[in-house]
């Protein structure tokens, strides 16, 4: 039996990352899909564990090829995409495919697999919010910073393409309702 696929897709610092990171936690049946991009890694990333690090040249090959379901140029020169062989892996082996996606990603995938995926969108609380999220991370420059936040005003437009809605306001809540949107979906 395939596996389904689970995709949380948010504005950057929303805390799909966290949200991801707990049910992943929760259930053997369950299994990550690593990204590929082609950013540097930040401190504490590992090459194959958090993401494929690609050269923007080894990216743009790939492209060329086909190895991606779904990839975006998400800022200038920085890519990101989901490798078909990855997600078959994982659906062949009966795992339940779990994503962690930019919004525009997101869509697509839900798009192509249908009532085989489960779009769910993580929103912010407010804008304002969002901004201390990423201030406290520590990882952006300023500039970097006022690009991601410009970024997440279109982003929280795609909502509505999602299956799911949630709003990340207290996390215990989030996560408590991850658990039960999944559970509905793949009955484990």
């Amino acid at each position: 039996m395939e596996g389904k696929l689970i995709i949380f897709s948010a504005p950057s610092g929303s805390g799909k990352t966290t949200i991801v990171r707990h049910l992943l936690g929760l259930h053997s049946q369950l299994a990550f899909s690593v990204s590929a991009t082609s950013r540097k890694p930040r401190i504490n990333e590992k090459d194959g564990v958090d993401y494929y690090f690609l050269t923007v040249d080894d990216f743009r090959k790939k492209i060329e090829e086909g190895e991606f379901l779904e990839w975006e140029e998400v800022y200038a020169g920085q890519y990101y995409g989901t490798l078909r062989s990855e997600v078959e892996r994982l659906r062949n082996a009966g795992m339940h495919v779990v994503f962690d996606i930019d919004v525009v990603g997101g869509v697509r995938l839900k798009q192509e697999f249908r009532d085989d995926a489960l779009a769910i969108f993580v929103q912010p609380p407010s804008l304002k919010i969002l901004e201390q999220r990423l201030r406290k991370r520590g990882t952006d420059s300023e500039a970097q910073l006022q690009q991601r936040v410009g970024k997440a005003r279109e982003e929280l437009s795609y909502a509505g393409q999602f299956d799911h809605t949630l709003i990340n306001n207290r996390l215990e809540d989030s996560l408590s309702q991850a658990e039960q949107l999944i559970q509905n979906f793949v009955r484990i």
